[in-house]
C-alpha cells in the first residue's frame, strides 16, 4: 500500500476550502481509499463553512473567499 497526499476543494456559497488528505493506493480494484479521519475532516470543514465558522474551518483547511470577476 502506498499513500499520496492530495488536496480536495470544497465549495460552499461564496467560500471554498482546500483540504489536504492522504489517499491510500493498493492493488485492489476499489483503490484509492480515503481514511475515516480524512472523511470526517471533509465533513467538519463543510459544516464549518455552512455555519460561517471560519476559525474552525481554518484549523483544518485553507479557506478562500470567492468573488465574481465580471458583473
Amino acid at each position: 500500500m502506498t499513500k499520496r497526499q492530495v488536496s480536495k476543494l470544497i465549495h460552499v456559497g461564496d467560500y471554498a476550502a482546500e483540504v489536504l488528505l492522504d489517499l491510500a493506493y493498493t492493488d485492489d480494484e476499489w483503490s484509492p481509499y480515503l481514511s475515516l479521519e480524512d472523511a470526517t475532516k471533509l465533513d467538519l470543514v463543510r459544516e464549518a463553512l455552512q455555519r460561517r465558522d471560519f476559525k474552525a474551518a481554518q484549523a483544518l483547511a485553507r479557506i478562500y473567499a470567492l468573488s465574481p470577476l465580471a458583473v
